[in-house]
């Protein structure tokens, strides 16, 4: 009986395809939380080198943190599943090109586009995906 109301109910209510999720950082107040330990549980190993080989290496952990609550943002709409932040991988094809999400995970399957800025003391994302599984 519990299966078949399910069914009905899936059938009754559209599944959401499209999202969108943002995240706008505050640097001053971020690099107070950055610690070691946080970058060790949020970053992965491609992105701490991304960062990494910057100048002003905080303002690119800043834009990336915010580009990956961006994207947690906007699946969190349509899959209630846990997604921790290493599972959201953001990759540039080169030093300042376009950002790309990787999601490492078994599970729906999203075409993400990403926009990352900053300017000033703040850096901002946001991420519109589409449900394609």
């Amino acid at each position: 009986m519990e299966k078949e109301i399910k069914t009905a109910l899936e059938e009754l209510i559209p599944a959401q395809k499209f999202s969108a999720g943002n995240d706008i950082v505050f640097i001053p107040d971020f690099e107070k939380s950055f610690t070691p330990s946080f970058k060790a549980k949020v970053y992965t190993e491609n992105e701490i080198t991304y960062c990494e080989q910057f100048e002003n290496p905080l303002l690119r952990y800043a834009s990336t943190w915010a580009a990956k609550e961006a994207v947690y943002k906007a699946i969190k709409q349509v899959d209630p599943s846990a997604l921790g932040p290493k599972k959201i991988e953001i990759t540039r094809d080169k030093p300042v090109g376009r950002p790309t999400a990787l999601i490492h995970r078994e599970g729906p399957k999203f075409d993400i586009g990403l926009s990352i800025s900053h300017d000033g003391d703040y850096a901002w994302a946001i991420a519109f995906i589409e449900n394609i599984s």
